[in-house]
């Protein structure tokens, strides 16, 4: 599970450049059509698929740990907006969750199934509920809160950014509360300009935050993750 894609030997990518899959779909509308013919030529989603892992994103968190050292055996683990369970699957392994090491919880609005390991709560975050449930599950507080959350678009550029900022802020608020001192969020955001608030709160809450777009998000796509370590305690600076 520690290669991504291309990333050297036992790369399911195999032929990727000489054969592309077209799709022409009876029925199918073109935005379909395409999305369809992403998947199938995605090297990513047949190398997740090869490796059991349930999503393509597992191997942005893959990538991101690789480069920022975010997840080691101990470390307890908030995983918000969890299903299908990539990144939850990627947290288990890493943390060692359920084998006498760390522990990983994670939430999502839709139903996800059980994970070995895991703790999974079925509820809404921002339901007034989620965030006692969560630090009831987590008991003494968390290592590393994890945020892919995305609301669902409209289609309507500006719109789909806000709903993202405001669950990014959320996520925040709820990793203020329950972080230990020195711990890190990592938060799926899009770029667009109206996240410098959310910027600016971190630079206060964290001694390092970071913008990075990982090579497994798809270059379209205008997602971005910030990643903050070196938590300062709810206090602040």
């Amino acid at each position: 599970m520690s290669r991504a894609p291309g990333g050297g030997r036992g790369s399911s990518g195999r032929g990727s450049r000489d054969l592309a899959v077209r799709v022409r779909a009876r029925g199918r509308k073109v935005s379909s059509q395409r999305w369809l013919a992403r998947q199938l030529n995605d090297p990513y989603v047949a190398e997740a698929r090869r490796l059991g892992l349930r999503s393509r994103a597992a191997f942005k968190l893959m990538e991101l740990d690789e480069r920022f050292r975010l997840l080691r055996p101990g470390l307890v683990v908030v995983d918000l907006g969890a299903a299908p369970g990539g990144w939850t699957q990627v947290a288990v392994e890493r943390v060692k969750s359920g084998q006498g090491g760390g522990k990983v919880v994670a939430l999502d609005i839709l139903e996800m199934a059980a994970l070995p390991g895991a703790e999974t709560i079925h509820l809404d975050f921002l339901d007034p509920a989620a965030p006692e449930r969560l630090m009831r599950a987590i008991g003494g507080g968390a290592d590393i809160v994890l945020s892919d959350m995305a609301a669902p678009t409209t289609g309507h550029g500006p719109t789909d950014h806000i709903r993202v900022i405001a669950l990014a802020e959320a996520a925040h608020a709820f990793a203020r509360e329950v972080l230990k001192p020195g711990g890190a969020f990592v938060c799926k955001v899009f770029q667009g300009g109206t996240e410098g608030s959310l910027l600016a709160a971190l630079k206060k809450d964290f001694a390092e935050v970071r913008h990075v777009k990982p090579p497994a998000s798809r270059a379209e796509s205008a997602e971005v993750y910030v990643i903050a370590k070196g938590f300062r305690g709810a206090g602040g600076a």
